[in-house]
């Protein structure tokens, strides 16, 4: 038995333009949240892959912080999720 949800994708694009699938994501308990991490992370909830509370739950996240990465990549594209130039950023 399946635990996906009718209406869910199982595959979107990554942040790259590549496809994206649950197997592709960072494992649970990542350790270094580099930008493609991050932005996969994003495109994920974003496509439907994760609901953003399983996307929290799975990474350990506030939504505060997914919230912070997602307005980070709207604002500045990925080049915003780096964390050694957050001050030029905000």
């Amino acid at each position: 038995m399946s635990d996906r949800r009718p209406g869910r994708e199982n595959v979107v694009m990554g942040p790259d333009g590549s496809p994206l699938t649950l197997a592709d994501l960072p494992k649970p308990g990542a350790q270094r949240w580099v930008i493609r991490r991050k932005a996969e992370v994003v495109a994920a909830v974003r496509g439907g892959l994760l609901s953003l509370e399983e996307a929290c739950q799975r990474y350990t996240l506030t939504v505060e912080e997914f919230l912070g990465w997602q307005q980070s990549i709207e604002k500045h594209g990925l080049a915003g999720l780096r964390a050694t130039r957050v001050q030029q950023y905000r």
